[in-house]
């Protein structure tokens, strides 16, 4: 295996993060989030996104394969000032225990230095997400919501 982590640069590197933003929701969520909104996603809707954010993104590649990415930035949410954000955090199922997603996760933390906090949130079902977050310093901070897939989301906050 030979990884690289980078920021996307070529159209194939945005269609293969694309890939592994859709792929990933079909592996990691399935049971999880409503099937039918599973069967409504499409690689086109996130080749959508993944063109939009590709300034706070991080991809994973194995040779010329994009197999994880990690987008991170300033906090979204109002009740935390001076908090940076993992905004989203994807390994394809294939990749999973090979070090990868801690690799994207340091890579956002990394470039969220100067924050002194950060956010994220994570399926409140996804226990495998949450053990990784847990094992890496995150906990949960009691803030709960929805998403517009109608499953709960809990905010796990990591304080340096």
């Amino acid at each position: 295996m030979e990884l690289a982590f980078k920021k996307p640069e070529t159209d194939s590197e945005l269609r293969g993060k694309a890939y592994v933003h859709w792929k990933s929701w079909q592996e990691a969520y399935s049971g999880i989030v409503e099937q039918k909104y599973l069967d409504e996603r499409t690689v086109e809707r996130c080749e959508e996104t993944a063109r939009q954010a590709k300034e706070n993104t991080i991809i994973a590649k194995d040779g010329d394969r994009v197999v994880g990415f990690v987008m991170y930035g300033a906090c979204r949410d109002e009740d935390l000032e001076n908090t940076g954000e993992v905004t989203a955090l994807y390994v394809l199922a294939d990749y999973y225990g090979q070090g990868i997603g801690y690799r994207l996760l340091s890579e956002a933390l990394d470039r969220l230095r100067n924050y002194p906090r950060i956010a994220l949130w994570v399926f409140q079902k996804n226990e495998r997400a949450i053990a990784f977050y847990k094992r890496q310093g995150f906990r949960f901070d009691g803030h709960r919501g929805n998403t517009q897939v109608h499953e709960p989301v809990v905010r796990m906050l990591l304080t340096r």
